[in-house]
């Protein structure tokens, strides 16, 4: 986990939106920052929780929108959703020819692998998940065809979830086992608070217990090199095919998720203290990787620098 801040209040006035745009940027989505009301005048602080694919940002700014267009899209690795708390002030989205307004205490959605606007026409204090497409999309199909909205308000997960994407984004949760369990968590919340009828609530259900006891398996099994979608069969007592098939809900694959996973894991793994003895073979071994030259590689892509480097440069 990394915690890093952004504020306007050390730069030169004439500099304070253009630093505010590469903040946003880096702490959030590759998005473009427009119309401020007084941009000598504007001011602006983000605070990021970062665990790897998992982002968690506070901010509080004067007026002023983000867009986020086709061209951005286009150049970001991977897909995310955006589920916005909102503080204080007001946020007005739009996509995809919808709109909804976010009030104090609202929580909403946004979907950033489509084009997107969000105008905050008063001083705004927020917090912003961005959370990849494959946690959501494997719980709540739905959000693919109607991608913005809001949370439901009068629903009494509301309050549970808005204290899950405060504690992300707050100083407390240092564990990245905490962070990973509570996001699994937001995730089946987000799913029950967006779902529309009594179908999609009972499809959100069996999907949920399904992929938290799949999850939970090859968590706990990461490090065996010998795992594979017919062990995770035969773990949850049905067909290969079906395993398949939720993944495929996830717009991921069995192989590509356990990747991942076992990248995320070398990556904490090497930026941990308590582990700096370790070798890198070590860690990669450790995870489940039997192959040094192939792991290299797969972590100089996920990554953009090989391990070593990575590990000297944290």
């Amino acid at each position: 986990m990394t915690n890093r801040l952004w504020s306007t209040t050390d730069k030169p006035d004439r500099d304070h939106f253009a630093y505010w745009r590469e903040a946003v940027c880096e702490a959030v989505l590759n998005v473009a920052t427009e119309n401020p009301a007084d941009k000598d005048a504007f001011s602006g602080t983000i605070r990021c929780a970062d665990y790897g694919a998992l982002r968690f940002a506070s901010f509080a700014s004067s007026p002023h929108q983000v867009v986020r267009r086709n061209a951005h899209i286009a150049r970001s690795q991977n897909d995310h959703y955006l589920i916005s708390l909102q503080r204080s002030g007001t946020s007005q989205m739009q996509q995809c020819g919808r709109s909804c307004e976010l009030q104090a205490g609202d929580i909403g959605i946004v979907d950033g692998a489509r084009p997107f606007s969000v105008l905050f026409p008063q001083e705004v204090d927020r917090i912003v998940a961005v959370i990849p497409s494959t946690m959501l999309n494997s719980r709540a199909p739905w959000l693919r065809d109607r991608p913005i909205g809001l949370m439901a308000r009068n629903h009494g997960l509301h309050d549970v979830l808005r204290t899950y994407i405060e504690r992300l984004a707050g100083p407390d949760c240092q564990s990245p086992a905490e962070a990973e369990l509570l996001a699994d968590n937001l995730c089946n919340l987000v799913a029950l608070l967006s779902a529309r009828s009594g179908e999609e609530t009972a499809r959100a259900q069996d999907r949920i217990a399904d992929l938290d006891r799949m999850f939970a398996f090859l968590r706990r099994h990461l490090s065996d090199p010998d795992l594979s979608p017919q062990r995770l069969a035969d773990h949850m007592k049905m067909s290969v095919r079906t395993v398949h098939k939720r993944f495929e809900q996830a717009d991921v694959t069995f192989r590509q998720w356990l990747l991942e996973q076992r990248l995320e894991a070398c990556r904490r793994t090497l930026t941990d203290p308590r582990c700096r003895t370790m070798t890198v073979a070590q860690i990669a071994f450790g995870t489940g990787f039997n192959d040094l030259s192939h792991f290299t590689k797969a972590f100089n892509a996920r990554f953009g620098a090989p391990p070593g480097q990575y590990r000297r440069q944290a």
